[in-house]
């Protein structure tokens, strides 16, 4: 087993947002001794894709749009494996947006941290899932992902930062990781993420953003008094940031796995020992 890597540069422009959220992530490891060679980490496409490459651990890129169901794979098939998603909005939120819904209900042990940057970055700057009304030629109201996983009822932890404030990403990115390593299920972090070149967005977010945290009155723990005061700031034109829920639910990998049998990464398969079982399911074929 390779328990060294060696990781790559990054190839992001200089301001990129994506840096800091690199930056929170390999912390967060560090902090909490989560191991190189008992994670991994799985991206999608854009220039966010390339994070799984700067980092010391095991990186896969997952095909466009299909982070999630590779990393909810990878984490029944080795339940004590650490798993972390990471992709950028067009990737997660469009081609990739029904996988999330159903992650989101699933509530897999997965972290999935999204750099939302409003708009393709990679390809020149078109309007994303997230861009507002009125970026370019944009028509389409943008699609708040963090409301939609209030929706569902399956969702363990909700949760929105911001790369210009890197000390409370450091901590939201650590709060994520813990979730999912406690097998509480599924960790959903969405970092907004300014492209400095196609939408830099440095100056409004600085303003636009509503710490949660600095609220007595917001209840991360209670999900209808959250999900209306969530309302309430995206009518005010504010981007709430910090733990926006979290709750208890079953994880996923809690009830479909069959204990009966360790999971497919941990099970011996060399042939010899399993001949009596392929002997076995040939026959049931041939009755």
């Amino acid at each position: 087993m390779t328990k060294t890597f060696t990781p790559a540069r990054p190839i992001w422009c200089a301001g990129c947002g994506d840096f800091g959220v690199q930056q929170a992530l390999e912390s967060a490891m560090k902090n909490l001794n989560i191991k190189p060679h008992n994670s991994v980490v799985i991206a999608g496409i854009g220039c966010s894709g390339s994070l799984q490459n700067n980092v010391r651990c095991y990186g896969y890129h997952a095909l466009h749009g299909r982070v999630l169901p590779t990393a909810t794979g990878a984490k029944l098939a080795n339940s004590s494996l650490t798993v972390i998603g990471v992709g950028g909005d067009g990737d997660g939120y469009a081609i990739g947006g029904g996988h999330l819904v159903h992650t989101l209900k699933r509530n897999p042990s997965v972290t999935y941290i999204v750099m939302n940057n409003g708009t393709y970055g990679l390809t020149k700057g078109q309007a994303s899932p997230t861009s507002p009304n009125g970026y370019g030629e944009n028509n389409e109201e943008d699609l708040d992902p963090i409301l939609l996983g209030m929706s569902i009822p399956g969702s363990s932890f909700l949760a929105r930062g911001y790369t210009g404030q890197p000390a409370q990403l450091l901590d939201l990115t650590t709060s994520a990781l813990e979730h999912a390593e406690s097998g509480r299920g599924f960790a959903f972090l969405e970092v907004l993420s300014p492209c400095v070149t196609y939408n830099d967005t440095y100056r409004e977010w600085r303003t636009d953003v509503y710490d949660v945290e600095q609220d007595a009155d917001y209840n991360s723990s209670d999900k209808t008094a959250a999900f209306s005061r969530l309302m309430e700031l995206r009518e005010e034109g504010r981007l709430p940031i910090g733990l926006l829920y979290r709750g208890e639910r079953v994880a996923l990998e809690q009830t479909a796995l069959n204990h009966d049998f360790p999971p497919l990464a941990l099970q011996d398969i060399q042939p010899s020992k399993l001949m009596d079982k392929y002997q076995e399911a040939m026959k049931s074929f041939m009755r």
